[in-house]
């Protein structure tokens, strides 16, 4: 089968499984694919299908079709000015609250600003008339573009109505050939959920709350931005679940709370013995790899979006998304939770034994240390790329903190001014765990003018002189480049740095002079200097460590 009627089979069944019952089309060349697949489903009596010649005039049938029946309906027109066309319909539906599901065609990025025939610019083509746009990109076949597909189209069947209904628009770039090439095979199968829409959004009315099937073979994740952890963690651990919490999601605290679940779901013997049959995720997750995974393989993903115009799935794996979940108490067994507590405490304990045995000061180590000594009331704000990743690994649940990352976008800039901002707005002590790089980056974020007041901010430095957790990544394996275009070594004399701006600053020589430094008041510098080959090597012995740990559980 080639990609573009890969596509549009899977856009338009997606749209049948959401529950539309209505589509208008234009016709044109570049949308053949939509047009073949419309036609196939009105054939199998799945929808209605409406044609017109004229774009504007479908448009407006499509707009009193949704007006009546107020259920989303699709527009789906080729590339160029028929696209164009559509535009005052869009406005009429954005402006008086009708659904739709705007459809154009594209010509493929290669053919785009070249004079090709028939091709404007169509991303984003109705501006803030569209209350979400998308450019689904060029099909490839490729394993996981049916998973992107379905959830995009889920996603928009769910804007197009909450939390208040209106036009949003699907961009698809198609390249030939356009019509079915006589090959039905596929790298992965086409097929959607068979009890409807790969992700179905519960919409938010006075009342509605989406119960979550009783089990004790459930799992709760917190990730960034999490809102009404504590509620959650106390239903979580009332119904026997794991909690696998994110630093800064807040909610690694408690009995139930785990602190090596990144390793534990690096391990497949234990990921195939630990399936859960339901996974609810507040927040966004991200840290880790083994975690993601986890959330794709679940029977069960419930995402818990307090806005619906807005929802994290970032493996576009949620089954149902609710602006309120209620997790149920589930008496009996525990066989479930104690399994996973055997296993982390394990994994724990191995982490451990790995990084007291080095006597330098490293990073991991560093990482557990400081937030195990933080003193109550405290926070701490954490740079978004290593730091957080090393406290994801190696935290222990603990009370009593808060944990905050610009993890929104992730980026390095402004994070020493991010973390003087939060101190100032915090009423205990701070402290901020970040790279050199990230450091450097925001330097000027130390220059406070005389007449402004001064932060109690202990901002630890992890000085591996460039990007630590390149070092981590694939690009290690090319030893040519690796050092100049990745690891981005530096020559910068952090003392002096913090001299320039009138900064306190000092080194930390061995691990066990953490608590020394972490005393005091003010804005203060604490330097600690590690060697970025030797802590790959160290996150490589972690892992190793941990992983056998927990098979010892598993036999």
């Amino acid at each position: 089968m080639n990609p573009a009627t890969a596509l549009a089979t899977v856009l338009v069944d997606e749209l049948l499984r959401c529950g539309m019952t209505d589509a208008v089309l234009a016709p044109g060349s570049r949308s053949a694919p939509l047009a073949l697949a419309l036609q196939a489903a009105e054939d199998a009596a799945r929808i209605r299908l409406h044609v017109r010649i004229d774009e504007r005039s479908a448009s407006f049938l499509g707009l009193g079709l949704a007006k009546r029946s107020g259920r989303p309906v699709a527009l789906v027109c080729t590339s160029g000015t028929a696209a164009a066309n559509f535009h005052p319909a869009v406005i009429e539906a954005h402006e008086s609250g009708v659904p739709l599901i705007v459809l154009t065609a594209d010509r493929p990025p290669e053919l785009r600003d070249t004079g090709a025939n028939q091709t404007i610019d169509q991303v984003k083509l109705y501006g803030t008339a569209a209350r979400w746009s998308a450019e689904i990109g060029v099909p490839e076949n490729r394993p996981g573009m049916v998973a992107y597909w379905r959830s995009l189209v889920s996603r928009a069947w769910g804007l197009a109505q909450a939390p208040v209904p209106g036009p949003v628009h699907l961009n698809a770039a198609f390249r030939e050939p356009l019509i079915p090439d006589g090959d039905e095979s596929w790298c992965e199968p086409l097929d959607g959920d068979v009890t409807g829409a790969w992700t179905k959004v519960r919409a938010a009315t006075p009342g509605s709350v989406l119960h979550v099937p009783p089990t004790r073979r459930g799992v709760l994740v917190v990730g960034d931005g999490a809102v009404n952890v504590k509620r959650y963690v106390a239903a979580a651990s009332m119904a026997g679940w794991p909690v696998l919490a994110e630093p800064n999601g807040n909610g690694r605290y408690g009995d139930h709370a785990l602190s090596s679940h990144h390793f534990l779901l690096g391990v497949p013997e234990f990921v195939e013995r630990h399936r859960p049959e339901v996974v609810v995720t507040l927040g966004k997750p991200g840290l880790s790899r083994p975690l993601l995974s986890l959330l794709r393989r679940a029977e069960e993903h419930i995402v818990l979006a307090p806005d619906l115009a807005h929802w994290p799935d970032p493996v576009r794996s949620a089954t149902q998304v609710a602006p309120e979940v209620e997790i149920p108490v589930v008496s009996g067994d525990d066989a479930w939770l104690k399994s996973w507590r055997t296993a982390d405490l394990a994994a724990a304990a191995a982490v451990d034994e790995v990084l007291d045995a080095m006597p330098e000061v490293s990073e991991p180590r560093l990482a557990r240390d400081l937030v195990a000594g933080l003193p109550g009331g405290s926070l701490l704000f954490t740079a978004a790329s290593m730091p957080i990743r090393d406290l994801d690994q190696v935290m222990r649940p603990r009370r009593g903190i808060r944990i905050m990352a610009n993890r929104g976008a992730s980026g390095i800039d402004g994070l020493v001014s991010t973390a003087i901002g939060a101190a100032l707005a915090h009423s205990g002590r701070s402290f901020a765990l970040l790279g050199d790089l990230a450091f450097l980056h925001d330097q000027n974020g130390l220059i406070i003018g005389p007449r402004d007041r001064r932060p109690d901010l202990t901002i630890v430095v992890v000085n591996n002189r460039g990007g630590g957790i390149f070092s981590l990544l694939p690009q290690a394996a090319l030893p040519g480049p690796f050092e100049r275009v990745f690891g981005t070594p530096h020559q910068v004399d952090l003392e002096a740095v913090a001299a320039a701006h009138g900064v306190p600053h000092r080194v930390l020589d061995t691990p066990g002079d953490l608590p020394k430094a972490m005393a005091g008041e003010g804005l203060r510098i604490v330097e600690a200097r590690t060697d970025r080959n030797a802590n790959a090597v160290l996150h490589a012995e972690m892992r190793k460590a941990a992983h056998a740990a927990v098979r010892t559980t598993l036999t």
